[in-house]
C-alpha cells in the first residue's frame, strides 16, 4: 500500500472544544475540496473517532458511532460521559480490524482523477486519553505499522487559555505531556484566535505565548499569585507553579500556532507546518514536477522575513496590549 499522510485531531475539553475540533476538519475539508478545486494537493477524507460526535458539519467517510455510540454504553453498561467515551475507545482498539477494512475500502475507492487522499481522523475532546491512557497511542502505532500512514498530531487549545497565566501553565502542561505521550511530530494551535480578548486584554504580547517565551515573567506578574476566592491557597502553590513553569521550560518543545478558520492565510500556514511535520511536503511530489519543488523549498524556508511578521496581523486585528503593559508586568 501506498504511503498516505493525515492528522491525528486533538485537543484537551474545555472552552467550546468539540466546535473547535469539528470547526478545523470542516475548515480543512471545504478548504482543500471545495476552495481550492483543480489546484488542491490533497483530498481530504475525514475520519470520526468519537462515539460522542453527532449532526458533524463535514462530510464523514468513516464514523465510529456506525460501530459503538456513547449513548448505547451509557444505558447499557451504566458508565457516565467519560467512562463510556474511554469504553469507546477501548472497544474501537479491540476492533482494530473494523476500522482498517474501512480506511482500505476507503483508499482503494478512490478515484485517480481526484489528488492524493489525505486522511483527518477527529478524535474524542477527552484529555486522559492523551496523557496516559494506552488506548490512541497503540491505535496509532498500529495506523503506522500496519497502513502505512504518516500522520502528524494537531492538538487544538482554546486561545481562552491565554487570559490567565495559571489557565496557560495548565495547557502547555496538557501540550507537553501529550508531545510525550503519543510520540507523533506534533504541532500545536491556538485556535479561535480571532477571540484571543473576549475575556479581557493579554498579559503579555501574543509571541509570549506563541513563542512560549520566558516563563519567569509569568511568576513575577502582579496578577499570577491573586485569587481573590482563596488568597491563601494562591500562596501556598506559588513553589510548585514555579516548578511546573521549569518543567515545560527544560523541555522546551512547546510553542503554538495562531489559527482563525476564516482566514485563508491562516490556514494557508497552519497547513505548511503540519505538511513539514509530517513529510507531506516530501512524499506527494512526482519526480518531473518542478512547480511542486518549488513550494516545498518556499515550505522550508518560510515566506516571512522577521519574527514580527509571525503575529503581525494578530497584534493589529485582535489585540490591544502593547510594550508599556508588558513593562509594567515584569516590573511587579
Amino acid at each position: 500500500m501506498s504511503v498516505v499522510f493525515g492528522q491525528i485531531i486533538v485537543g484537551p475539553p474545555g472552552s467550546g472544544n468539540l466546535l473547535c475540533k469539528t470547526t478545523y476538519c470542516a475548515a480543512i475539508q471545504d478548504y482543500f475540496n471545495k476552495c481550492t478545486t483543480g489546484n488542491s494537493s490533497r483530498h481530504i477524507y475525514i475520519v470520526n473517532l468519537d462515539a460522542a460526535n453527532a449532526d458533524m458539519p463535514y462530510e464523514c467517510a468513516i464514523d465510529l458511532v456506525d460501530l459503538i455510540t456513547v449513548d448505547d454504553v451509557c444505558d447499557n453498561l451504566n458508565l457516565g460521559p467519560n467512562g463510556s467515551l474511554m469504553y469507546c475507545i477501548e472497544y474501537i482498539e479491540n476492533n482494530i480490524d473494523w476500522l482498517f477494512k474501512r480506511l482500505e475500502s476507503l483508499l482503494n475507492k478512490h478515484s485517480s482523477s481526484l489528488p492524493p487522499p489525505y486522511i483527518l481522523f477527529d478524535c474524542p475532546g477527552q484529555i486522559e486519553l492523551y496523557t496516559h491512557h494506552g488506548s490512541i497511542h497503540r491505535i496509532i502505532e498500529q495506523l503506522l505499522k500496519k497502513m502505512n500512514f504518516r500522520l502528524c498530531c494537531v492538538n487544538l487549545i482554546d486561545s481562552y487559555y491565554c487570559s490567565n497565566s495559571s489557565n496557560f501553565i495548565s495547557a502547555l502542561l496538557t501540550s507537553l505531556s501529550m508531545m510525550l505521550h503519543l510520540e507523533l511530530p506534533h504541532v500545536n494551535i491556538l485556535s479561535k484566535i480571532d477571540l484571543i480578548e473576549r475575556y479581557g486584554s493579554l498579559e503579555y504580547n501574543i509571541d509570549f505565548y506563541t513563542d512560549v517565551l520566558d516563563l519567569s515573567y509569568l511568576m513575577r506578574n502582579k496578577n499570577f499569585n491573586k485569587d481573590k476566592f482563596q488568597p491563601k491557597l494562591a500562596k501556598k502553590y506559588k513553589k510548585l507553579n514555579q516548578s511546573l513553569c521549569d518543567i515545560i521550560q527544560d523541555y522546551s518543545l512547546v510553542s503554538y500556532i495562531p489559527l482563525h478558520v476564516q482566514d485563508r492565510l491562516s490556514i494557508e500556514k497552519v497547513n505548511n507546518t503540519i505538511d513539514k511535520a509530517n513529510g507531506f511536503i516530501f512524499g506527494h511530489l512526482k519526480d518531473d514536477d518542478l512547480s511542486q519543488r518549488t513550494n516545498l523549498m518556499s515550505n522550508a524556508f518560510g515566506v516571512e522575513q522577521f519574527e514580527y511578521a509571525k503575529t503581525a496581523k494578530i497584534r493589529e486585528n485582535y489585540t490591544f496590549v502593547d510594550d508599556d503593559d508588558d513593562d509594567d508586568a515584569e516590573d511587579n
